[in-house]
């Protein structure tokens, strides 16, 4: 394809568009049929979608039915039911017995150390997205690594890692994976220092755009998800990540694209000395980032207190600023003059 003066190879997820173009969306599609309302009852936590979508629960069957239908969600065919996809993914009590659905499930693989070598446990989910997010999110949470703290003479354990940021990232790698991808689900690898989010499916705006830049795969599924609260409003959730991991003084997130696949990883907690040059840079730049999408302004004060230095530490952030500046990522924000004192900065996109 073509690329501003040259000709380019497509990514794989690119030659899927095309050849999917004028196909039926998978979501749509039928995942059950010839079903009998007991059997949508069975098969569905219906109770769960009326809590989360904040509505009474029917007074009868027919009433739930008819919300499922209009949610378009089940169809009525013929004497029985139909159950979409997009029905089954969210609302499943039990996805293997959907035979098309069970392998979206999400996993949660915990390591012995910071490698894929030993595998410490490994858990499949088995509810649809929506009535099983909760518990998916609290079992990850479970596995993060955590440091025993004295509060009022009690010792409790802490997780190193922002829940926020931690619970956000498990939603945008439901919501925005490529459902046409066989033989791959979202994953959620926790190491001893790090955790790795993944979803099937290269990314579909650059990964250094997240910040603000937003394009959803599965429109359906994202807007039935932010109704039920699990997912932020519309392209806010990676802002609400790195203001995470900023608050925990932590390394800056990495979003990057892997094979078929889309990768977050948040780092657990490194001393500023121990970061090398990459993060460093990944860092400044997530934080002028952050900064501007807030209608602020990265200053080298404020990314002194990003990562937690003095003062007399300026010299070695000014360091920062320039190598991110060279690496094409920020640029001088020329509105404020030459002068380096007041110097402030834009992310390149700006």
């Amino acid at each position: 394809m073509r690329a501003g003066e040259a000709t380019v190879s497509m990514s794989e997820d690119r030659l899927r568009a095309i050849f999917s173009e004028g196909m039926p969306d998978w979501l749509e599609e039928r995942a059950l049929e010839n079903l009998s309302e007991q059997d949508i009852v069975d098969l569905l936590d219906i109770q769960t979608f009326f809590e989360l979508m904040g509505q009474p629960y029917p007074g009868d069957r027919a009433g739930v039915l008819d919300r499922l239908e209009r949610e378009r969600l089940i169809d009525r065919s013929g004497g029985g039911y139909t159950v979409r996809c997009l029905g089954g993914l969210l609302l499943a009590k039990d996805l293997t017995r959907f035979p098309d659905l069970d392998r979206k499930a999400p996993c949660v693989v915990v390591y012995e150390g910071t490698s894929k070598i030993g595998v410490r446990t490994d858990r499949i989910g088995q509810r649809g997205y929506a009535a099983g997010f909760e518990r998916l999110v609290s079992f990850a949470m479970s596995q993060l690594p955590q440091n025993e703290v004295l509060e009022n003479g009690l010792r409790k354990n802490e997780v190193m890692l922002p829940p926020d940021g931690i619970r956000e990232l498990i939603a945008n790698a439901l919501i925005h994976q490529d459902l046409s991808v066989v033989g791959a689900r979202p994953m959620i690898e926790v190491f001893t220092d790090r955790v790795e989010i993944s979803s099937p499916g290269e990314p579909l705006v650059p990964a250094e755009r997240f910040i603000d830049g937003y394009r959803s795969r599965n429109e359906r599924l994202a807007d039935l998800m932010r109704r039920m609260g699990i997912c932020e409003e519309r392209g806010s959730g990676i802002d609400r990540v790195v203001y995470q991991t900023e608050l925990y003084q932590l390394p800056a997130p990495r979003f990057a694209p892997a094979v078929n696949r889309t990768v977050a990883t948040i780092y657990g907690p490194q001393p500023f000395e121990e970061m090398d040059r990459n993060d460093r840079i990944r860092a400044c730049y997530l934080h002028c980032a952050l900064k501007y999408v807030m209608n602020e302004h990265m200053t080298n004060g404020s990314l002194r207190e990003r990562f937690g230095l003095p003062q007399r530490k300026g010299a070695v952030v000014s360091q920062i600023i320039a190598a991110t500046v060279d690496a094409g990522l920020i640029n001088v924000d020329d509105s404020v003059g030459g002068s380096r004192k007041y110097a402030r900065y834009l992310p390149f996109w700006a």
